[in-house]
C-alpha cells in the first residue's frame, strides 16, 4: 500500500551515540536458517536454507518489495497479506494493480518451475496479519509495506513472534511508536532494515567520507528538500462529505486499524491516504528519510535540542501542501552546534552563490545541501551522488580512502543480517531514533510551536498539548 506521487522517484535509559549513529545492532541477530558455508557448499541453495517471508501490505510498494525479493534466490516469499484483494494503480507513477490477488499471481508465476519439485510447497494470502502470523509458523521474516498507521503494529506483532522484520519508511506514525519498536527488536534480537534505500547505496557512504574527510570544514547548516505532498487529500483540508460503498474485496475496519473510524472514501485508499494525519505522515515522514538521512549519517545527529516549523493550510485532518520544519542540533563527537532546515512542497533553500551559471541544485525536486566554514557539497535526493561546489573545488579535492564498507543492496543486507550477518546498516537501531526526529517535525507544525525537546523522556518541555501528537491515543481495541 506505499505510494508516492508522480513527481518523484523512487525505562528512561537515554538511546545511546553509537546506537544511534552506527546502524549496529545492541547484538547479533539470532540463526533462523543454516548459512551456505557451515554446510560447506556455495552456489546451490536448498530449500532447507531458504529464508521464508511473508509480505504484509502489497500495494504500489508493496509489490516493488515483492518483485525486488524474488530476484534473490535464498528468499521464498511463502504469504501475502493485504486488506485490498485487488485496486488500481494506474493514476500513479507504480502503475499496474496491487493487492492480495496481484501480489499473489506475481509470487505464484515466478516459482510456478517449481511447484512440481519440493523446492515450492505454494504462497497462502491472508486479510488480517494477526491471523497470518498466528497460522504460518514457517515464516522466519516478514516484511512491512503498509500505510505509515499500520507499520507499528504489524512489525510489533511480528517481532513478539520472533520474526526479522523489513518495515518501510517511514517506521512508525509516530514518535512513541518508533521508540517502541526499536527497544522491542533490540529485546527480541531480531535482524531489521527500514525502507530508505539510498542508505545502502555508494553516494551516502562518500558524503559521510568527505565530510570525515574534511572537505568543506565543521558543517553548520543542512538544507534538504522534496517537492512531493502538494496534490496529497486532493487539496483538501476537511473530510468528504460522501459516503460512497465500502469497494469489494476492501476490509475497511481492518484498513482503519488503529485510528479513529470514519467512512470509507477514495480520497483515503489506495493513494491519498499520505494527506491525512490519521494515516500518514506527511511529505516529512515519506521523504525526509531518504533526503535527511545524509545529514544524520555524516553528522552523527542525535535529538535536536529544538524544533519549529511554518506550512500553508495548517488544520487537525491534512498535512500541509508546503512546510519548513528548523531543527537545532548542539554539539556532537568534535562537530560544532548545526542547523537542519526542511523543505517540502516544491520550496527550496536559497541558491548557493557556489553554484555555476545555469547550474541547478542536484535533484531537483529531491535533494540536500550541506554548508561548512570551507565549502558546500550537494547531493541529489534518496543520499544520490555528493558534489563539492563549484566543480572546480570538486576538481581540486584529494578523494580520501573509502572507509565505510560497501553495501552487496538494501535488501541483500537484510537478508543478510537474518541469517545471522552483522545487522543491516539502516536497522531499527539507526532507523528508530532518526525516525523520531523526523516526526518531531510534524508535531511542531500541528502545535504551532517552537519545541524544545527532551529526547530521552520523549517531550516537548514547554508545549504541553504536543503530548497527543507524541503518542496518539489507539482506537479499536488495537493497542501495540
Amino acid at each position: 500500500m506505499k505510494n508516492r506521487s508522480k513527481t518523484i522517484k523512487p525505562s528512561e535509559k537515554r538511546i545511546s551515540r553509537r546506537q544511534f549513529v552506527g546502524g549496529v545492532a545492541a547484538t547479533t541477530a539470532a540463526f533462523t536458517v543454516v548459512p551456505r558455508y557451515v554446510l560447506g557448499r556455495t552456489g546451490y541453495i536448498s530449500p532447507s536454507e531458504k529464508l521464508n517471508v511473508a509480505v504484509i501490505g502489497t500495494g504500489g510498494q508493496g509489490i516493488q518489495n515483492i518483485k525486488a525479493l524474488l530476484q534473490h534466490s535464498e528468499v521464498q516469499i511463502v504469504a501475502v497479506c493485504d486488506v485490498t484483494e485487488e485496486a488500481d494503480y494506474s493514476r500513479f507513477y507504480y502503475g499496474g494493480t496491487g493487492g492480495r490477488k496481484p501480489a499473489l499471481k506475481l509470487v505464484e508465476k515466478h516459482y510456478s518451475s517449481q511447484k512440481s519439485t519440493s523446492q515450492y510447497k505454494g504462497c497462502t494470502n491472508y486479510v488480517d496479519f494477526r491471523k497470518m502470523l498466528d497460522k504460518e509458523k514457517a515464516i522466519d521474516a516478514v516484511l512491512v509495506a503498509t500505510p505509515d498507521h499500520i507499520h507499528a503494529v504489524a512489525a510489533i506483532a511480528a517481532i513478539k513472534r520472533g520474526k526479522h522484520v523489513y518495515c518501510e519508511k517511514p517506521l512508525t506514525h509516530s514518535i512513541y511508536e518508533a521508540r517502541k519498536i526499536t527497544e522491542a527488536a533490540r529485546k527480541a534480537k531480531v535482524a531489521t532494515q527500514m525502507g530508505n534505500q539510498g542508505h545502502s547505496g555508494e553516494g551516502i557512504r562518500l558524503t559521510c567520507e568527505w565530510i570525515w574527510d574534511g572537505a568543506i570544514g565543521p558543517v553548520r547548516e543542512v538544507h534538504a528538500w522534496s517537492n512531493t505532498g502538494v496534490d496529497w487529500a486532493g487539496y483538501r483540508v476537511a473530510r468528504p462529505k460522501e459516503t460512497p460503498p465500502v469497494p469489494s474485496g476492501l476490509n475497511w475496519d481492518l484498513w482503519i486499524g488503529p485510528a479513529p473510524k470514519r467512512p470509507y472514501h477514495p480520497d483515503y485508499t489506495p493513494y491519498n491516504w499520505r494527506g491525512w494525519w490519521d494515516f500518514g505522515t506527511g511529505a516529512i515522514g515519506d521523504m525526509a528519510c531518504h533526503n535527511m538521512d545524509p545529514a544524520f549519517w555524516a553528522l552523527k545527529l542525535g535529538h535536536p535540542v529544538s524544533v519549529e516549523g511554518c506550512a500553508t493550510n495548517i488544520n487537525p485532518e491534512t498535512t500541509p501542501f508546503g512546510s519548513m520544519v528548523y531543527y537545532e542540533f548542539g554539539a556532537r563527537e568534535g562537530m560544532p552546534p548545526v542547523k537542519a532546515t526542511w523543505y517540502s512542497g516544491g520550496l527550496m533553500p536559497p541558491r548557493p552563490a557556489e553554484l555555476e551559471p545555469g547550474r541547478q541544485l542536484a535533484g531537483g525536486g529531491n535533494g540536500i545541501l550541506f554548508v561548512g566554514d570551507k565549502g558546500k557539497i550537494m547531493c541529489d535526493g534518496w543520499g544520490g551522488s555528493p558534489r563539492i561546489i563549484p566543480e572546480t573545488k570538486m576538481r581540486e579535492y584529494k578523494l580520501p580512502p573509502k572507509t565505510i564498507p560497501r553495501s552487496k543492496g538494501h535488501h541483500q543486507d537484510w537478508i543478510d543480517a537474518c541469517k545471522g550477518d552483522k545487522p543491516a546498516s539502516s536497522s531499527f537501531d539507526y532507523a528508530g531514533p532518526m525516525t523520531e526526529v523526523i516526526l518531531l517535525g510534524n508535531v511542531a507544525l500541528r502545535t504551532g510551536e517552537k519545541l524544545f525537546w527532551d529526547g530521552q523522556n520523549m517531550k516537548a518541555i514547554n508545549v504541553l498539548q504536543a503530548d497527543k501528537y507524541i503518542r496518539p491515543e489507539y482506537h479499536n481495541g488495537w493497542t501495540l
